[in-house]
């Protein structure tokens, strides 16, 4: 049987999603033992898109495989039940075995939410990229329009990334202002390692007055990592939902959640 859950998270804590051997404090791992001890047997999750260390997750899906008969409620509660504060299964439910939470993914989406004001705040620092200079939105929203569409993106990649082509599709990106935060959703068929922390990073240059929007354009053309800015922080990033062919019937993130960011 096959078992779709939808997981949010606090990653500000944690080192990444991705199960690592030198570092036990991974999302994956604290929902691997949870999972393990409701199914009486060990578990491995695929997910639908893993996220460094620090970046939050809340709607993040992942599957796994079991023979053990749960009703939804047992898996969602009794995961729970052995989950650390800071993560939470928030929906389960019986998938197909044709469904999987990486491979059939169609587009992912993200959030980057930047506190622009010259003073650090106390709150949220976990949460949020501060960035003390001024930001001018519009010369930000002109030059996220040159990352649409199918591009190289090997100038926002990180070096380590394992990706097997830098070619990816930025199907949406828009801009905005909430009060004294701005607001990246970008959404595209996959994204390489660090490639929306990279893309934050030269749109808050370019936000900065330190460069003009095309700038933006004539980095992604250099498909050369080392022309753009520094990657952005982590904390600021947000993996918001995954979107999959309808047929599976696999829930959005709940709109309804007790946090979510914007």
């Amino acid at each position: 049987m096959r078992i779709a859950l939808g997981v949010e998270y606090d990653g500000s804590s944690f080192g990444g999603w991705q199960r690592q051997g030198h570092d036990p404090n991974t999302v994956q791992e604290k929902l691997e033992k949870a999972l393990s001890r409701v199914a009486d047997h060990e578990v491995g999750v695929f997910c639908a898109g893993r996220t460094d260390a620090g970046v939050h997750g809340v709607g993040q899906v992942v599957h796994f495989d079991t023979e053990s008969v749960r009703d939804m409620r047992g898996w969602i509660f009794g995961c729970n039940t052995n989950l650390p504060d800071s993560i939470s299964v928030r929906w389960a439910k019986i998938a197909s075995d044709e469904f999987h939470a990486r491979f059939s993914a169609k587009a992912r989406a993200y959030r980057y939410v930047i506190y622009n004001h010259p003073v650090r705040p106390a709150l949220g620092l976990k949460h949020l990229c501060w960035n003390f200079r001024p930001l001018e939105l519009e010369p930000m929203q002109q030059a996220a329009q040159f990352l649409l569409g199918e591009h190289d993106f090997s100038a926002f990649r990180a070096q380590g990334c394992q990706a097997k082509s830098p070619i990816k599709d930025v199907q949406k990106i828009d801009l905005y202002r909430r009060g004294r935060l701005i607001v990246l959703d970008i959404q595209a068929s996959a994204f390489l390692h660090h490639m929306v922390r990279n893309i934050a990073g030269v749109l808050m240059a370019i936000g900065a007055g330190k460069y003009p929007a095309g700038w933006a354009k004539d980095v992604l053309e250099s498909r050369d990592r080392t022309q753009g800015a520094p990657t952005a922080a982590p904390y600021g990033l947000y993996f918001m939902r995954v979107h999959y062919p309808e047929h599976f019937e696999i829930p959005a993130a709940d709109p309804d959640a007790p946090f979510m960011p914007l």
